[in-house]
């Protein structure tokens, strides 16, 4: 499977990476290994979490999801075959969030304690805190690479004012940048990374790893109608596209997957994958199913007929 460099960090990914916002919540445990096991076999080796996954869930606090994690690392061994990307600053069950460095201190041992390994590969701040100075965030950031917990940085959820502010505080001073961003992104969700953000990272050379690549499984094209919205506990979050333009894109991917005998999941990851500035598009999977799915996606090559199309109706 080819490499992909994240910016400047001198890590590799594969053009697709795994999200873990649903191990510990939508998939338990067992279910959960199995999938990394496959991600894993396919070549798909880059797995996405966050410590505040899932706080959402009943009774969790965040962290089920890195926990999973860790005990599949501890079970599996080879450490080094993985990477894995989590993220500190959200805000967890206890209440505590943000990007002071006393937080992220902190909550970098007991994300590393929950996935039982001495070193996180990418360390994202997943959501900007205008509260704390970026120099302070950055210097925190700093002292983690320094002490070997954490390869490299990346942002999450920010403006285009505010990366590159921080990128400027961290040349300023001499500090490790973020190199990557890892954005709301995908067909249905185009103006918000298209309009600013991307142009910034590619003029600074920045990774993009967009998250909700399938718009919460709305471009699986399960969802086409309200009727429809009671077929997966996320069914209330794609409500929102069924409109004239979300059903559009929805026709253009079918159209498009006929042409290739494929599935409306695989095209649209496919589009993101053909998108000069993104470096690997994030989706998740509860069965081993969904996961063969859109692991298909990798391989599959859309021409400039099929790009221009899907384009056209997700403009």
């Amino acid at each position: 499977m080819e490499k992909r460099s994240l910016g400047r960090s001198g890590i590799d990914l594969p053009p697709l990476m795994f999200g873990g916002n649903v191990f510990g919540w939508t998939a338990d445990e067992a279910t959960s290994f199995k999938l990394l096991d496959a991600c894993l076999a396919a070549g798909v080796n880059a797995i996405d979490t966050a410590d505040v996954y899932s706080v959402w869930g009943r009774g969790h606090q965040g962290g089920e999801s890195e926990t999973v994690i860790g005990n599949w690392l501890k079970r599996r061994g080879k450490r080094d075959d993985v990477i894995i990307a989590t993220k500190v600053g959200a805000r967890m069950g206890s209440g505590d969030q943000g990007l002071s460095r006393a937080w992220i201190m902190k909550e970098a041992d007991a994300s590393l304690k929950r996935l039982q390994t001495d070193v996180i590969d990418l360390y994202q701040a997943h959501r900007d805190d205008p509260g704390t100075p970026q120099e302070e965030t950055a210097q925190a950031f700093a002292d983690l690479v320094k002490q070997g917990k954490v390869r490299a940085l990346g942002a999450s959820n920010f403006t285009a004012a505010r990366l590159k502010s921080a990128l400027e505080v961290s040349k300023a001073h001499g500090l490790p940048r973020y190199e990557s961003l890892q954005p709301l992104y995908n067909l249905v969700e185009r103006p918000a990374f298209e309009a600013e953000l991307e142009s910034l990272c590619q003029a600074e050379d920045l990774g993009v790893i967009n998250y909700y690549a399938l718009a919460a499984g709305f471009l699986t094209g399960k969802y086409r109608s309200e009727a429809d919205l009671r077929k997966s506990p996320r069914g209330g979050g794609v409500k929102q596209y069924l409109n004239q333009r979300g059903l559009g894109v929805l026709k253009a991917l079918d159209n498009v997957a006929v042409r290739h005998k494929a599935t409306p999941a695989q095209v649209a990851l496919a589009w993101l994958i053909a998108r000069p500035s993104v470096t690997a598009p994030i989706a998740s999977a509860t069965s081993l199913e969904q996961l063969h799915d859109i692991l298909k996606a990798v391989e599959l090559k859309l021409d400039k007929q099929d790009i221009d199309s899907l384009n056209a109706a997700s403009g």
